[in-house]
C-alpha cells in the first residue's frame, strides 16, 4: 500500500501520534501503575503503520486475511489499547482505557489474548511475542502455498511486530529470528524500538550487540538508523520492507523513550512508572496537547477512525474470495473450515475406527512408537496437522508417513525442522495455533521441556491448542544418565493450570491420548511417552471408552478389592503383574490406569468413586517420577512408589531394579499396607 499524505484540514501527524501519548500517560496515571515510556516513544511509528499500512477491520477483529499485529514488548500495552480505541474497535471504548489494569476490564497490565478479540497474543514475557509472530508468518506462508491459486491469492497478509531491546536480549529471539531467516518469511516485518534504555538504565553496559549485523547474518533485510519520530522516514522504511518478499525485515527505529515528557524522556524513569501529574502537565505543554485527560479532539478522533478503511479492505478481499470459491469450491470450503477451527465431517467415526484397529493389533511397543502409529492413523484425516521436532525427529518419532518438510523455498508441506530450539519451537507453535488453520505439535525429550517452560505456560494461560510430544519419559532412558532422565517434569507439568497431561501405558491409551489432544480446544496437551517397549493391555470396549475419562479400572476383582494399585505409563505393567502375584496369595488388587490425572479429576463424583472407592484405603500409586501429587490418590493410609531424587547412568533394567520399580517391590509394599 502506498504511503498516504494528509489532506488539507486533517490534523498533523504529530497530533495524531500525541493522542496515543496522551491516552497512555493518562491511563497509567489513573491506574497508578504501568509503562508510559514505550507507548510515548513508539507513537509516531504506530501512527504511520496503523493509519497507512496495517490491513485490519475494526468491525471484524477476526477477519481471516487481516494483518497480524503483535506488541512483543508487552509492557507497552497502552500503545495497543490506544490504537484499538482510536481506530474503532468496539471492545475498547474509552471506559476500558479509564480502567486500565483494573479487575474485569480488557485493558490488562499486559495484552491478553481472548478468542474473537483483536489482541492477537498474550505478551509480557519478553521475546515470546516476536516468536509467536514467527509462527504466524509461517502459518501465512504455509497456507498460501496450500490454498492460493494463480489469480486468486486468498491468503495474502503480513505479520507486524513491535519489539524493544529486552526482546532482543532474550535468548528466544535468537532461536526464532534465526529460523525466520532460514524459512524466508518475507511477510514478517519487525519495528525495533531502538531507544537504548531498559529498566536498569542505559543498556550500553550490558547490551552492545550489533543488532544490524546480527539480523543480516540471519538472512533478514535490515533497515537501520531510521528516525522513529519522522513519519516520512518511517513510511519509507516500511515500503522498503514490504518490497522484499524473500526476507523478513527489521526496521531499527531510533526513538526517545517517554517522548514529550521534558524531564523524564530518554531515561529509565519513563519506563515502568506513572510520570506524575506535574510531569504530565509539562508533557502536555511540550506536545501542544490541550485536551483534558481521556479526551480526544473530534478532528483527531475522525482522522483515526479506521472502520471505513477496514470495511473497504475486507470487502475487496471478499470479492477475491468469492471468485476463488466459484472456481475452486472445494478448496474454499476447506480453507473456511480450517480457519474456523472445525474438524472435518466424520472425524469421530474415523477416530473410533482407528482406535479399534490399533486395539485389534494388540502390539507391544514403546509409547513413542505408539505415538507415531497414532499420528499415521489420524493425520491423513486432518490436513491441518503441522509439526516437527527440536532436532530429535528420529527419537521423538514426530514425522509420520504423510509428513512433507517445508523449506524457505517451498512452504507447501506440513513438517518443520525446528533445530535445537525447544523454547522457540514451542512459542512458534503457539503462533501457528493463534494464527488459525493449524493444529500444531512438536517433539523433544521430556527433560528438555524445561527449556520450553514459559512458552508452555503461555499456551496454557491463553488456553490455546498446542500438542507437545515429550518422549524418553523416565529413568527408562537408561545410559544417558540423570541429565536426560526426567524426574520432576511430569509432576511440574501437571501443576500448570489448563495444561492437560497424558502418560499412556500402551498403544491404545496413546491413541486415545492423541485424540484427546486433538479435540482439546481449550488448552495445550503434553503427551509423556516412553523410549522402552511396553506390553499391550487387554480391554473390553467399555474400558476403551473409559480411557478418555483419564482414569479407569483396567484389572478388577470379583468383589470389593483389598487394595488399589494406581499407575501410569510404563508402571501400569508393573501393577498388573503385581496384582496377578497378589491374587495367588488371595489378596484382591484392583489395577487403575490413570493416564491423565487432570481429565480424571474433571469427571463427576460418582465416576471417580466407582474407580477409586473411598472405602478402600489401602492404595499404592506407582510412577517413575516425583511422588508429589500422588498422595491425593494414595491417601494418608496409602503409599507412593516414585523417585524423588535424580537418576543414574546405567541400563534401564538395572535402574528400575535399583529404584524399586519392580513387580516384586509393588507386591511387598502392598502387603505391608495390609498387615
Amino acid at each position: 500500500m502506498s504511503h498516504q499524505t494528509n489532506t488539507a484540514g486533517q490534523p498533523a501527524r504529530r497530533d495524531l501520534a500525541n493522542a496515543i501519548r496522551a491516552l497512555s500517560m493518562d491511563a497509567v496515571q489513573a491506574a497508578n501503575s504501568g509503562h508510559p515510556g514505550a507507548p510515548m516513544g513508539m507513537a509516531d511509528i504506530a501512527e504511520v503503520l496503523w493509519r497507512d499500512y496495517l490491513k485490519h477491520n475494526p468491525a471484524n477483529p477476526r477477519w481471516a486475511d487481516r494483518d497480524r499485529f503483535v506488541v512483543s514488548n508487552g509492557h507497552a500495552s497502552m500503545l495497543l489499547y490506544s490504537l484499538l480505541h482510536l481506530t474503532g474497535y468496539e471492545d475498547f471504548p474509552l471506559e476500558q482505557l479509564r480502567n486500565f489494569r483494573q479487575m474485569g476490564y480488557k485493558t490488562a497490565g499486559h495484552p491478553e489474548y481472548e478468542p474473537g478479540g483483536p489482541v492477537e497474543t498474550t505478551t509480557g514475557p519478553l521475546g515470546q511475542g516476536v516468536t509467536n509472530a514467527v509462527g504466524m508468518a509461517l502459518a501465512e506462508k504455509m497456507l498460501a502455498a496450500e490454498f492460493n491459486r494463480p489469480g486468486h491469492e486468498v491468503v495474502d497478509h503480513k505479520t507486524w511486530v513491535f519489539l524493544g531491546d529486552g526482546c532482543l536480549m532474550e535468548g528466544i529471539s535468537h532461536e526464532a529470528c534465526s529460523l525466520a531467516g532460514t524459512l524466508k518469511l518475507g511477510k514478517l516485518i519487525c519495528l525495533y524500538d531502538d531507544n537504548n534504555i531498559s529498566i536498569d538504565g542505559e543498556v550500553d553496559a550490558w547490551f552492545t550487540d550489533d543488532t544490524a549485523k546480527r539480523f543480516d547474518a540471519y538472512g533478514w533485510q535490515v533497515i537501520d538508523n531510521v528516525d522513529g519520530h519522522d513519519p516520512s522516514a518511517i513510511a519509507a522504511a516500511i515500503e522498503q520492507a514490504e518490497a522484499d518478499t524473500e526476507r523478513p525485515s527489521i526496521i531499527c527505529c531510533k526513538t526517545l523513550i517517554g517522548f514529550g515528557a521534558p524531564n523524564k524522556q530518554n531515561t529509565s524513569s519513563a519506563h515502568g512508572a506513572p510520570l506524575g501529574d506535574e510531569e504530565i502537565a509539562l508533557a502536555r505543554k511540550e506536545l501542544g496537547w490541550e485536551a483534558a485527560p481521556f479526551e480526544i479532539p473530534a478532528d483527531v478522533a475522525a482522522a483515526w477512525d479506521g472502520r471505513e478503511r477496514g470495511a473497504t479492505a475486507e470487502s475487496a478481499w471478499n470479492e477475491v474470495f468469492a471468485a476463488y470459491s466459484a472456481e475452486h469450491p472445494e478448496l474454499a470450503a476447506e480453507y473456511t473450515r480450517r480457519m474456523a477451527g472445525k474438524r472435518p465431517h466424520g472425524w469421530c467415526k474415523h477416530a473410533d475406527a482407528q482406535i479399534a484397529a490399533i486395539n485389534g493389533e494388540a502390539a507391544d511397543m514403546a509409547t513413542r512408537k505408539a505415538s507415531l502409529r497414532a499420528l499415521n492413523a489420524f493425520a491423513p484425516f486432518l490436513p491441518e496437522m503441522a509439526g516437527g521436532s527440536a532436532d530429535l525427529t528420529g527419537s521423538n518419532l514426530t514425522k509420520h508417513d504423510g509428513s512433507t518438510p517445508i523449506s524457505g523455498d517451498d512452504a507447501g508441506g506440513n513438517y518443520i525442522w525446528f533445530g535445537v530450539r525447544e523454547f522457540g519451537m514451542t512459542a512458534i507453535c503457539n503462533g501457528l495455533s493463534l494464527h488459525g488453520g493449524f493444529i500444531p505439535y512438536s517433539g523433544t525429550f521430556l527433560t528438555f521441556s524445561d527449556y520450553s517452560r514459559n512458552a508452555l505456560r503461555m499456551a496454557a494461560l491463553m488456553r490455546i491448542r498446542n500438542i507437545q510430544v515429550f518422549t524418553h519419559d523416565s529413568i527408562g532412558l537408561g545410559e544417558d544418565g540423570p541429565t536426560h532422565q526426567p524426574v520432576e517434569h511430569t509432576a511440574s507439568l501437571r501443576l500448570m493450570p489448563n495444561m492437560s497431561v497424558w502418560r499412556p501405558c500402551d498403544t491404545v491409551e496413546t491413541a486415545v491420548a492423541w485424540r484427546a489432544a486433538i479435540e482439546n480446544e481449550t488448552g495445550p496437551t503434553s503427551l509423556i511417552l516412553t523410549r522402552q517397549g511396553l506390553p499391550h493391555q487387554n480391554r473390553v470396549d467399555e474400558q476403551i471408552t473409559n480411557i478418555e475419562r483419564g482414569g479407569y479400572v483396567l484389572k478388577d476383582t470379583d468383589g470389593t478389592p483389598d487394595i488399589l494399585l494406581i499407575a501410569t505409563g510404563s508402571e501400569v505393567a508393573l501393577a498388573t503383574d503385581a496384582a496377578a502375584t497378589l491374587a495367588e496369595e488371595n489378596i484382591q488388587a484392583r489395577v487403575v490406569s490413570m493416564p491423565s490425572t487432570d481429565v480424571f479429576d474433571a469427571q463427576d463424583n460418582n465416576y471417580r468413586e466407582s474407580v477409586l472407592p473411598a472405602a478402600v484405603t489401602a492404595r499404592v500409586a506407582i510412577e517413575a517420577g516425583s511422588t508429589q501429587g500422588w498422595w491425593r490418590y494414595a491417601g494418608s493410609q496409602g503409599q507412593v512408589i516414585g523417585l524423588d531424587r535424580f537418576g543414574e547412568s546405567a541400563p534401564a533394567g538395572e535402574l528400575f531394579e535399583h529404584f524399586g520399580f519392580t513387580a516384586d517391590n509393588v507386591v511387598a509394599v502392598a502387603k505391608e499396607l495390609l498387615v
